[in-house]
């Protein structure tokens, strides 16, 4: 019988990030490796990391710590936001063998070539300019809830949030692509999904900053709305001044969207 590989995650940050880091799992298993837990013994260990937390350096030291004491052979691969502002200091970690940057991430497949351990972390980033394109991503299986992504990226530019420097600019999923993944989730069984990105109020901004989607953010709440199998939406990441009094008052006569906003 073929030994396959196995691969565990570890998510610091927003729920963002677990959607994320859920369909990098996917990518993982499409590639015939087995999916465990970060308790478990693993070939690879992949860490999403966050860069709002002031701890995230050490909190990131820890868990590549914790990996290898389960395994100190495993290879070791860092993606997320630290990763894209802190690239070189993260490969510098005793123990790191790869750094991939936000537009890397979601390729991190093809990086896995060679499991050898490395002296230093091999590094793969880019200039955040460059991150201007959209990858959709849902998680599933990780919780009873589903964190949907509709959203990426902030245009904003307040001074202290690091956020526009580690994801891009604005940009959006189209509302088919949204409604093809709210369909997948529901025909698993999961029963609530929270909307989430950085800005999602700011929905309808295209790829590469250029362009413009056919749908407004309450369009794609109107039509979240009617999905089979959904019994409750959340709003999450918007920004009170996106936050339109249509949204407000169609939410709150809403069959499935919960009354609230993050």
């Amino acid at each position: 019988m073929e030994n396959r590989k196995k691969v565990a995650f570890y998510t610091l940050g927003c729920k963002l990030n677990f959607s994320e880091t859920s369909t990098i799992a996917r990518s993982f298993q499409d590639e015939g490796f087995d999916r465990v837990d970060f308790e478990e013994i693993a070939d690879i260990y992949v860490i999403n990391t966050c860069s709002v937390t002031e701890n995230a350096d050490k909190q990131f030291k820890q868990i590549v710590k914790k990996a290898l004491k389960h395994n100190d052979k495993a290879f070791v691969a860092a993606v997320g936001c630290y990763a894209q502002l802190k690239p070189e200091e993260l490969a510098a970690v005793d123990g790191v063998d790869l750094v991939l940057g936000a537009t890397e991430k979601f390729k991190i497949t093809d990086y896995i070539n060679d499991l050898s351990k490395n002296d230093m972390g091999e590094v793969h980033s880019c200039e955040i300019e460059e991150a201007d394109f959209y990858v959709g991503s849902y998680s599933i299986g990780d919780r009873t809830r589903a964190f949907l992504k509709v959203q990426d990226g902030c245009d904003y530019k307040c001074t202290y949030c690091t956020i526009p420097l580690a994801r891009g600019i604005s940009r959006s999923d189209t509302m088919e692509n949204v409604m093809k993944n709210a369909k997948e989730i529901s025909q698993q069984g999961i029963k609530e999904i929270v909307l989430t990105g950085v800005n999602i109020g700011d929905y309808g901004k295209g790829e590469f900053g250029n362009k413009k989607h056919e749908h407004t953010f309450f369009e794609l709440v109107q039509a979240l709305d009617k999905v089979d199998g959904i019994e409750r939406l959340r709003i999450s990441s918007i920004e009170p001044n996106l936050l339109k009094n249509e949204t407000i008052e169609f939410v709150s006569q809403s069959r499935t969207f919960v009354p609230h906003f993050h």
